[in-house]
């Protein structure tokens, strides 16, 4: 068995209806998709990982249970979120409206010191693989929702992260759509290699995308395997 590219221990956070207690493992260059019910913690599980939010402090039997986060052998546990090596893709785009979407995909690279020429020629690269040719001049308001999600995806993979957390980046979109952006991403996955981790509700688009499948209830581990082992009636 591969080892651990990625791996996160004693994800612990405590809040009104639901604590979250969570650990898990990744290989390199493999997809994990967190699957569950509505306010079962799976978002909060991406949001610990990234940095978005902290661990609640953890006591047992008066021995702390402290959180640990690895990336390709580094820790990162204790970064801020921008200097963990991780890209996020959320449900909403977040896309900066008053931004060329060439500006918009080359954000990154302008944020660590590539100029506007070189990364709009680069981000025109990117557009082109996610068949957005031609939007370069084009601003986020005269997207549909799938050319948005594109558009927020080709952002976060051009700075080639270690790491790709998705926060349910397709439940916005109508089923055929979802279905064409589930299977893009899986094989641009495929093609570049990058290690993912998927959070969605929808079980057929986490068998399309993923290797695997964690179910998460109530912020707990319900079981592990890989994606063609798990069925719909285990929820």
């Amino acid at each position: 068995m591969k080892p651990a590219f990625f791996s996160a221990y004693n994800l612990y956070k405590v809040w009104d209806s639901i604590t979250v207690d969570f650990s898990m493992e990744a290989t390199a260059g493999s997809m994990t998709a967190i699957v569950g019910p509505s306010g079962s913690g799976k978002s909060t599980v991406l949001r610990l990982v990234a940095g978005l939010e902290q661990c609640t402090r953890y006591t047992q039997s008066q021995q702390e249970k402290n959180p640990a986060i690895m990336l390709d052998g580094k820790d990162i546990t204790h970064l801020a979120p921008g200097k963990r090596g991780i890209g996020m893709v959320f449900q909403d785009h977040a896309l900066f409206t008053h931004m060329r979407i060439d500006d918009n995909v080359a954000y990154g690279l302008l944020c660590m010191g590539t100029g506007k020429k070189e990364g709009r020629k680069r981000a025109q690269e990117y557009l082109e693989q996610f068949g957005l040719s031609g939007f370069g001049p084009r601003y986020p308001e005269t997207l549909s929702g799938g050319e948005a999600q594109r558009v927020s995806l080709a952002r976060t993979l051009i700075v080639h992260p270690r790491l790709v957390l998705f926060d349910e980046p397709l439940s916005a979109l109508d089923a055929p759509l979802r279905k064409k952006l589930a299977s893009d991403i899986r094989s641009l996955q495929q093609k570049t290699g990058f290690t993912g981790i998927i959070v969605t509700h929808d079980i057929e688009e986490a068998k399309t995308i993923s290797d695997r499948i964690i179910l998460i209830e109530s912020g707990e581990k319900k079981w592990e395997g890989s994606s063609v082992s798990f069925s719909e009636s285990m929820i």
